[in-house]
């Protein structure tokens, strides 16, 4: 063989794979994919294993219902097992690190074996697209010691953004810091005891960026907002904030976004945000002691 001839075979060889890489192709369960990329030496998830991935979700009529590029930060997931046949979780497995794909997902199927109603914005007998770019695959180990020390990284960034802040708006001397990052300046003295963990609060909030633009807050609403302090009802920043003032005390909570919303974004608010809440504790009552729990948020519109 000349090396015209390998020249040539070798471009078929190509053009083939190329042909394979992007055609639709089926799984023995059903499933209908596209691969885009793939490494066959990158790491291949495996069930229990923690993805990440970015993903743009679309209906029938090619609307985005979801798109994690716009949103600032991928998806993460542990990995399980299918919850049926051909489900977006079974072709998860087929990914590894680097990799990009589109899934297919008969609409109807979906949402019958998840036992869901389906959305008005997805039509009966439509398809749903699934485009994925797997950012990485890490063991829970792995995971938990990158997300111990990115948290570690950001506190200090958050704790330079606080001091810059008060520096700022000359609210230095006034501040108190806590062992936790938490900073606290109050404005209007208030009296008598502080809300402990289990105490039923009734507080006024307004959420707000360093910058001043408000992204919540309960004067909006009309009412003060009712909770159970330390119940993990909110961030723990505020349950740590609340229980730091008397009944009728208004004051001002700097909160690291590692006792905020975290790395991850919530509604209006980026992933990362230090934030400040001007906080009013307009009267408390005892109750019982909270049960642990995760905590969860305030709020956010």
């Amino acid at each position: 063989m000349n090396l015209k001839t390998i020249g040539y075979a070798m471009g078929i060889t190509i053009l083939a794979a190329a042909c394979n890489k992007y055609r639709t192709q089926v799984t023995e369960s059903g499933l209908k994919y596209q691969i885009f990329e793939h490494d066959d030496d990158a790491r291949k998830a495996k069930l229990g294993d923690i993805m990440s991935f970015h993903m743009v979700l679309k209906n029938g009529s090619d609307s985005t219902l979801r798109d994690t590029y716009k949103e600032g930060n991928p998806y993460k997931m542990v990995l399980q097992a299918p919850q049926y046949k051909g489900s977006f979780e079974e072709g998860l497995t087929l990914l590894a690190t680097g990799d990009s794909a589109k899934f297919m997902i008969n609409a109807d199927t979906m949402f019958a074996k998840i036992g869901q109603p389906m959305p008005p914005m997805i039509k009966k007998g439509s398809e749903l697209t699934f485009t994925v770019k797997v950012v990485s695959v890490l063991t829970s180990e792995e995971f938990q010691k990158q997300q111990s020390e990115s948290a570690v990284k950001q506190k200090a960034i958050d704790a330079k953004t606080i001091e810059a802040f008060l520096a700022k708006n000359n609210l230095k001397g006034k501040a108190r810091k806590t062992a936790s990052g938490l900073y606290y300046v109050p404005q209007v003295e208030g009296a008598g005891a502080s809300p402990a963990a289990g105490d039923n609060v009734k507080v006024h909030y307004t959420g707000k960026f360093l910058d001043g633009k408000e992204f919540d807050s309960s004067k909006n609403q009309g009412k003060p907002l009712d909770l159970q302090v330390g119940a993990g009802m909110v961030i723990p920043g505020w349950e740590e904030g609340i229980m730091l003032m008397k009944k009728g005390e208004k004051g001002l909570l700097l909160i690291p976004s590692g006792l905020a919303y975290g790395p991850e974004a919530y509604g209006p608010i980026p992933g990362n945000s230090v934030l400040q809440f001007e906080m009013e504790l307009i009267d408390f009552s005892k109750g019982q002691a909270a049960p642990a729990g995760p905590p969860v948020a305030p709020p956010a519109k």
